[in-house]
């Protein structure tokens, strides 16, 4: 199978004509990356797909602008035998190229620079900055051995030879780099420190924020602090885990928002939304209150929301398509109060102050945004699911 015909497509897509990623893209056998990978079925349940054994599909796969996913929970793609179903959350993944040639400019790499590449995944982006820069130049850091030494091998069999690290970035990162470009949301507060020591002054750091959209860009000044810009651009990227998988989702919490009478009930103002995929939304709530996680479900036309908080919050907001929610709530926060608070804001100014935003993160990882009068910060409160 000609895989550079592929590839050449999906550079023609991902990239403008005068782009200087193009020649990386179009050179880079993405297919050799992905030999197997996680896809949904209709039924909500994860199936083993093999390239080898369906070369076009692989091809059509491979140089698609999407991303697949390489493992889930704690089982890679590569482990797998034919019937696994694994359970749980997308735990690693080749992102979709288009997304990495956008990080890669919000990084500003140059010739020379020292480039690490945070979460590793299949080693796309890896790839790519090691065509264009020189692998000599390139680190690429992951919390999974199996993933580091995967694409280190990969790699070395289309000549490119960078340094790979196994560690996690949240408690520490080897080495001092011009350049960094996270692909995993890193978590403001602690978890960011050993990110900011790493990057050199002068440096520059991309990265999104874990449990937002939200893509920060900054410059790291002599005192320490980053200074820069929330871009006006979004991108979703998995968390940071510490361990083998995330740990388990707050299932006692979510059964209680499914099944049991709040200490509040009400009728919200707003049609129930799918919290998860309103990516500005989600992104202010994480903002205004940091650690809600959500699910959202729908049975013939009735929409359901779910938020819960590991301080013991949670609501329920359940109507038939866009009609006026029941709100169930109960626990400390009101967490459904919380995102209409949001709401109400987008409603009466047509826009949240999200995008655009200037940010200063301090040496203590705490992100503070400004956007005219308003302030907020980001970090300075312990995450309870941390």
């Amino acid at each position: 199978m000609e895989w550079k015909t592929y590839a050449g497509g999906l550079a023609a897509r991902v990239t403008d004509p005068d782009s200087r990623w193009r020649a990386s893209v179009a050179g880079t056998s993405r297919h050799d990356l992905v030999p197997r990978w996680w896809e949904l079925d209709g039924h909500g349940s994860w199936v083993l797909r093999d390239g080898a054994a369906d070369p076009v599909e692989w091809m059509e796969a491979a140089y698609a602008d999407r991303s697949l996913v390489t493992r889930v929970g704690a089982l890679h793609a590569d482990h797998a035998k034919a019937g696994d179903r694994p359970h749980g959350l997308p735990t690693s993944s080749a992102t979709l190229p288009s997304l990495v040639v956008r990080m890669l400019r919000h990084g500003r790499l140059g010739p020379g620079l020292s480039f690490l590449d945070l979460g590793t995944g299949a080693g796309g982006l890896t790839a790519y900055a090691s065509s264009r820069f020189g692998a000599e130049n390139v680190t690429s850091l992951d919390v999974d051995a199996y993933v580091t030494s995967a694409a280190g091998e990969r790699l070395a069999s289309m000549g490119y030879h960078p340094e790979f690290v196994t560690a996690d970035a949240t408690e520490h990162v080897p080495g001092s780099y011009d350049r960094i470009v996270s692909t995993v949301g890193l978590p403001a507060g602690p978890g960011l420190r050993p990110v900011l020591a790493s990057l050199e002054p002068g440096g520059r750091v991309a990265t999104t924020l874990g449990r937002t959209c939200l893509i920060i860009t900054g410059w790291k000044h002599g005192n320490g602090d980053v200074i820069g810009q929330v871009e006006r651009d979004t991108a979703g990227f998995m968390l940071t885990r510490s361990g083998d998988d995330y740990p388990p989702a707050l299932a006692e919490l979510f059964a209680l928002a499914r099944s049991t009478e709040g200490d509040e009930r009400s009728t919200g103002r707003y049609p129930v939304v799918d919290v998860a995929e309103a990516w500005e939304l989600r992104s202010m709530l994480e903002i205004t209150t940091p650690g809600v996680e959500l699910g959202y479900e729908t049975h013939d036309r009735t929409r359901t929301a779910y938020l819960v908080h590991p301080d013991g919050s949670w609501a329920r907001a359940s109507a038939e398509f866009i009609a006026p929610p029941t709100v169930h709530q109960a626990g400390p926060q009101r967490l459904w109060t919380a995102l209409e608070r949001i709401r109400n804001r987008l409603n009466a100014e047509g826009s949240l102050p999200l995008l655009g935003a200037q940010v200063r993160i301090t040496p203590d990882g705490v992100c503070h945004l400004s956007r005219g009068k308003w302030r907020a910060a980001i970090g300075d409160r312990v995450d309870p699911a941390r």
